[in-house]
């Protein structure tokens, strides 16, 4: 029996250096891949990006993921790198479409899919830009969508569906892309941030949403207040000098994020070397309570690193206490820091059996096509 044909979409070209964005895409690929189907991958180019650059991080994580035959850059209609643009077309009718994002847009191509699903990776923003008319949400023409927001349309989440059933689906780790390594030591953590991100705070019906900066201050006091290493792979623009300087004099220890995110090894590494992780998460997410869970915390846990991370309501949604520690407030992250190092290996068992029992891609993805219509 032929295996089904998958087409997945997703920005990677776009993001040059970027290894974490890099990750969230392979795994849907490599996840797909590990369960027989024939997966192929690709992406449009903005007009405002590199294409030299483009075309370059594409090619080069294409190529060490043995995707050089399967994976397409397209710009303004044509193949840049890979397989050309007719190839696509020709198989598009047979297959199926994983649009992450919404990012492929392409009428020719998008319209010639025998059924498109999407999938939303910033939850709340996708939804309120849509619920605007906001054409950047790319949420139109799609056969079924899922979010990371698992808790989008339930009573207490004041995201709006505009009328779409969105489905929850969880952030795959291909766990055998990151395996568990020996327990470290209970004093560094860590994590990979842009202090901004790519998007703006979201008003709507007189609330405004907020980003990851906005959380993050709320807790700047916490090296000070615990005995432990806090240390950051930190993407901050110059015009943040003053957050820059606040972090360095509350006692964050912040590091180049191209020299530990620029590469997708070198992130494994960084990831893998940590003893465990602590982040914020974005205003959004944090105040509307969707769910949302971090694909990169996934990787901290498939690699048996506990994660002290913000509630974005996941709490409700995963048993939480052992491996992943949630707090609200600065003195629970003061509490959950010490607690994870008071008991460090018993967090570092839990973190990798919560990567295998909640965000393996054998098993989100196996349920994820099945309801899809996919499989």
């Amino acid at each position: 029996m032929t295996p089904p044909t998958v087409f997945v979409a997703g920005a990677l070209g776009n993001k040059p250096g970027q290894a974490g964005e890099a990750w969230v895409k392979l795994s849907w690929v490599r996840g797909l891949q590990a369960m027989g189907m024939n997966v192929r991958f690709v992406e449009e180019l903005a007009g405002s990006v590199d294409e030299r650059a483009a075309s370059a991080w594409f090619g080069s994580v294409a190529e060490r993921f043995a995707l050089q035959h399967t994976a397409t850059l397209l710009r303004d209609g044509r193949a840049i790198v890979g397989p050309s643009f007719e190839e696509l077309t020709d198989l598009a009718p047979q297959a199926a479409l994983v649009n992450i994002s919404g990012h492929l847009t392409l009428p020719t191509l998008f319209g010639a899919f025998r059924r498109r699903v999407m999938v939303d990776i910033d939850p709340g923003f996708t939804q309120f830009w849509y619920t605007q008319g906001i054409s950047a949400a790319n949420v139109e023409g799609h056969d079924a969508y899922f979010t990371i927001g698992e808790l989008i349309g339930t009573p207490d989440c004041p995201i709006p569906t505009g009328g779409i059933e969105w489905r929850p689906v969880r952030q795959p780790v291909v766990l055998d892309d990151w395996p568990a390594v020996d327990v470290g030591e209970p004093d560094r953590f860590t994590t990979i941030a842009s202090w901004r991100g790519p998007f703006g705070p979201v008003e709507h019906d007189g609330t405004t949403y907020g980003l990851k900066v906005h959380e993050f201050r709320r807790f700047i006091e916490l090296p000070q207040r615990s005995p432990h290493r806090f240390e950051i792979a930190l993407d901050i623009h110059p015009g943040d000098r003053r957050d820059l300087e606040d972090l360095h004099a509350h006692g964050w220890l912040i590091v180049d994020p191209h020299k530990v995110a620029g590469d997708p090894f070198a992130l494994r590494d960084y990831v893998q070397g940590s003893d465990a992780e602590f982040s914020a998460a974005q205003g959004m997410y944090v105040k509307t309570a969707c769910g949302w869970f971090s694909d990169r915390t996934t990787r901290y846990l498939a690699s048996g690193r506990p994660a002290l991370v913000q509630d974005t309501g996941f709490s409700h949604l995963l048993p939480v206490g052992d491996g992943v520690v949630a707090f609200q407030t600065l003195e629970e992250a003061i509490e959950g820091a010490a607690d994870i190092a008071d008991r460090y290996a018993e967090h570092c068992e839990a973190a990798r059996r919560l990567a295998e029992e909640h965000f393996d891609a054998g098993r989100v993805l196996a349920r994820f096509c099945e309801q899809a219509g996919l499989s």
